[in-house]
């Protein structure tokens, strides 16, 4: 049964309902914060592991590496342990991942603990909008955009204090330096694991004897699934009661869906162009003599225009904007990349405005695709670790190929070349999203 007015399930009441967005929010705040704080400390943190930034490009590319290596065990193991579950070991995890970066001792513990926080994440990216999907029914455009700006928010709340926080020096005594500001990155994390534990607990220590069928009508968490509206009609009496054999084999057909790759394109091409922005904003500013606190700041900003761009396509989604939204971002990243290489003295703030407002925007959009364009909870599940896995493996390569042109080259022109790729494509991909297609039907 579901609830007119929204579309949630009808036992989902006002102030549950509120408890569970609230929990989402939390969760979404850990889910940038521990690794964009990475680009604005890298020639600090070059510098003392007695490397280059450019070398240091891998790093920032690591996660985005793990999370398509791991995006496509999430399905899995959330069928096994519920959904829950998995989000609440990603966010234990991710805890222990932060830390272990931030030891002293040999570079092995900065490298291996992004390692860690990587594999955390992969699970917590591909589960969050499948739990949206489960919990908020016809709201899934609204909430989603709300998730995806906080992706933002908090990217840019990272970006813009760990270079001051680094810088700090207690009583006028030695400055806290990068491990300390990546560590405190990870310091809304325990309350995020405490209210995911909260609202879902039923979930969690019910594992995968709570759920339900394989279209995801009833899972760990309690919820009615069936809420989401016409979407889940095509499968609910696909699956019987436990079938996680019918939840497989949506997770291996997925891999043959052309449009569920076409979503992993559009998804690897935004996500390209954030982390290549995210990574390497300040270091073009630091090769300008900008003053670091500035070049922070400036990514700061990057990433707040990145949750306006998140906020606004629902919102655009609404207009005669509709048909071509997906084309939109792209279009607007070429134009803010060109200004921040070839224009920087000319309103800065705009271009860095244009990058940050098409990466949140072609973020939302992107997740969106993932939960709309299935037709239940297992073709969601699926396709969000297909696409998060197909999409961060070819993001992944941004940070790096844009790191070896710098270092080829000495200059910014040839990495140029690397964000106006990835947004050509992203336009292709974009072409072939529109309608109103699902994956995994025949028609």
């Amino acid at each position: 049964m579901s609830d007119p007015r929204g579309g949630l399930s009808a036992g989902a009441a006002p102030r549950h309902w509120i408890a569970l967005f609230v929990t989402v929010c939390l969760v979404a705040l850990n889910m940038r914060m521990t690794i964009t704080g990475v680009g604005p400390l890298l020639d600090e943190i070059a510098a003392s592991q007695g490397t280059t930034p450019a070398a240091l490009g891998l790093l920032a590319s690591i996660p985005l590496i793990a999370w398509g290596l791991v995006s496509p065990l999430a399905h899995g193991l959330a069928t096994r342990i519920g959904t829950d579950a998995a989000v609440a070991w990603s966010l234990l995890v991710l805890a222990a991942g932060t830390v272990w970066r931030s030891l002293p001792g040999p570079s092995l513990n900065l490298w291996l603990g992004t390692c860690l926080i990587g594999a955390a994440l992969a699970v917590a990216n591909v589960l969050l909008p499948v739990t949206i999907r489960r919990d908020f029914g016809t709201r899934i455009p609204l909430v989603m955009g709300v998730y995806s700006a906080l992706l933002g928010g908090a990217a840019a709340i990272s970006a813009g204090l760990v270079v001051p926080i680094s810088h700090l020096a207690p009583a006028g005594g030695e400055p806290l330096g990068w491990r300390i500001a990546l560590l405190s990155s990870g310091l809304v994390v325990p309350i995020a694991l405490v209210a995911w534990g909260l609202t879902h607990r039923r979930g969690i220590f019910a594992g995968r004897g709570a759920r339900s069928s394989a279209d995801g009508s009833t899972d760990a968490g309690g919820a009615d699934v069936s809420a989401v509206g016409p979407a889940a009609a095509p499968a609910a009496g696909s699956a019987s009661a436990g079938s996680a054999s019918a939840d497989d084999r949506v997770g291996r057909r997925i891999w043959g869906d052309p449009l569920a790759w076409w979503i992993a394109i559009y998804m690897g091409m935004q996500s390209w162009n954030f982390y290549v922005f995210a990574t390497w904003l300040a270091p073009i500013e630091l090769s300008r003599s900008v003053p670091p606190v500035v070049a922070g700041l400036d990514v700061m900003l990057f990433h707040v225009c990145g949750v306006l761009g998140s906020l606004a396509a629902p919102f655009l989604a609404r207009t005669r904007l509709r048909a071509i939204l997906p084309i939109v971002p792209p279009l607007l990243c070429i134009a803010g990349a060109l200004g921040i290489v070839l224009l920087p003295g000319v309103v800065p703030a705009l271009w860095l405005a244009l990058a940050g407002f098409s990466c949140g925007s072609a973020l939302s959009i992107s997740l969106t695709l993932m939960a709309q364009r299935a037709a239940s909870h297992a073709a969601s599940s699926a396709l969000s670790g297909m696409a998060q896995s197909v999409g961060y493996l070819l993001a992944g390569l941004g940070p790096i190929l844009f790191g070896l042109a710098h270092e080829l080259t000495g200059g910014w022109l040839l990495p140029l070349a690397v964000v106006l790729l990835a947004s050509a494509a992203g336009i292709v991909a974009g072409l072939a999203v529109r309608g109103e297609r699902r994956v995994l039907d025949r028609r």
